[in-house]
């Protein structure tokens, strides 16, 4: 089984994170996405939103792709937590597997500051999607990383410039949120009240 994995706080999970995720497992030729939130992310740690409203919210945003399912190994385990021993954890479990860790070309730009990077891309493959703003330089993260670019494979998707960050934002504005997030996120969010 060919397995797509796609980590983030996901505070909220917006079509950036959907799209990138469908376009993945086409072009990747990969039988489930496993959409994996941060517990404790190291980088906003105490910032983000209880993990119990990102997990509800999630789970309603993948919830018509049968393709798409909710990864709670992150959430079930004491944190920080670090991409590479997330793919570690799976790898363990699922022997038989082929792994694909899909990120945005930014966060591929910063993947020689993360903890571990070696590891991870000898566990799995990249799944890469450009960003908006972002211009990747491979000489670069190669020379940081050597053979880092034999493990990429370049996801072709629509340039949709939306942000979790950019969506709490507008909540806190009072702007609707209609069509960048599934209107059962918008619901959750109204309902939880979140992000005031």
């Amino acid at each position: 089984m060919h397995i797509g994995i796609l980590g983030g706080t996901f505070d909220p999970p917006h079509i950036g994170h959907l799209v990138i995720a469908d376009q993945a497992c086409a072009q990747l030729r990969l039988d489930r996405v496993w959409f994996a939130p941060a517990g404790d992310p190291p980088h906003k740690s105490n910032q983000a939103t209880p993990v119990e409203h990102r997990i509800a919210m999630l789970q309603l945003a993948i919830q018509d792709n049968p393709r798409f399912e909710l990864c709670r190994v992150d959430v079930e385990r004491p944190g920080p937590h670090y991409s590479f021993e997330l793919v570690e954890i799976l790898y363990a479990h699922h022997p038989g597997c082929a792994w694909h860790f899909i990120l945005g070309a930014d966060s591929f730009m910063e993947m020689p500051h993360w903890r571990n990077p070696e590891r991870l891309i000898a566990l799995a493959r990249l799944g890469v999607a450009q960003r908006p703003g972002t211009s990747i330089d491979t000489g670069t993260v190669e020379h940081a990383l050597p053979g880092i670019t034999q493990r990429v494979d370049w996801v072709d998707t629509p340039l949709i410039d939306v942000s979790s960050t950019d969506l709490r934002r507008r909540v806190r504005a009072g702007w609707p949120l209609r069509y960048v997030t599934p209107e059962t996120v918008v619901a959750y969010i109204e309902r939880a009240g979140l992000y005031r």
